[in-house]
């Protein structure tokens, strides 16, 4: 089963099959997270935070390839005739010996397979450059954010019985329950991000730990909530990052008057 923080990784964090957050590492292929800045002793060996994580990809999944190669069609694309084929090819071995191996059709056989997967791969380079695009476009309709709290009729225009389906969709056991996912389409994204800005109270400042405390019964990765309610201007903090508050209306800054610390 593929957790949601793989969606939503980058290509290079994939590869690695781990990736970060502000303050922890995150295994993308069983969702293990560990804390930056603790040494973790193995078989009386310490390591620091990022090399434990490695060494758990290595121990607990043998590589991200044989662990990637192991999913379901639908999440590879790859018929188990083309999984065998690519570990095969990943394991270096000629056309005539894979052809003897798989006792199929000829060596002609296995390199038009070679070059269906690389067609395969071109499409795939082309695909995820037009999903690129589309999100490019979509982010270009939008109201760019400035100084002022972004509402959802700045980004999106949702009326109130679209909201209410969102929230409903996204939050099944009620408002104060978890979501159901973080994976989700611009649109539903900012209008639950909204409704997660509601439980900070505007004039007042938070620890990162006290956001986290806030946000963690909502979504086991807490750390992407509180990335994206900063990077959609809902929460700001401090330069140092010591300090979390709600942006209001005004666009309150750490150096207005209406700043209250608490």
């Amino acid at each position: 089963m593929v957790n949601d923080i793989f969606w939503e990784s980058s290509f290079e964090d994939m590869k690695k099959g781990y990736g970060e957050s502000e303050d922890h590492y995150h295994c993308l292929l069983c969702g293990e997270s560990i804390e930056k800045g603790i040494i973790y002793p193995v078989e009386g060996v310490f390591y620091e935070a990022k090399r434990y994580m490695k060494l758990h990809v290595e121990q607990q999944h043998g590589s991200v390839f044989q662990h990637l190669i192991a999913l379901d069609k639908d999440v590879t694309g790859l018929s188990d005739h083309q999984k065998n084929l690519v570990k095969f090819f990943k394991e270096g071995k000629s056309d005539s010996d894979i052809q003897k191996e798989m006792g199929i059709g000829s060596s002609s056989t296995i390199r038009n397979h070679r070059f269906t997967l690389k067609k395969k791969e071109r499409q795939a380079k082309v695909f995820l450059t037009l999903m690129e695009l589309l999100n490019d476009g979509e982010e270009e309709k939008a109201v760019p954010v400035t100084n002022t709290a972004p509402r959802r009729s700045q980004r999106y225009s949702v009326s109130d019985e679209e909201r209410e389906k969102i929230l409903a969709k996204n939050f099944p056991q009620g408002l104060n329950g978890p979501l159901r996912t973080f994976h989700l389409q611009e649109k539903h994204r900012l209008v639950v991000l909204e409704e997660l800005s509601g439980h900070f109270d505007c004039g007042s400042t938070y620890t990162e730990k006290e956001v986290n405390d806030m946000l963690t019964p909502f979504y086991d990765d807490y750390a992407v909530l509180r990335r994206y309610l900063i990077e959609h201007g809902f929460l700001e903090r401090s330069a140092d990052g010591s300090s979390y508050w709600r942006k209001g209306e005004t666009g309150m800054s750490m150096d207005s008057k209406d700043y209250k610390k608490q």
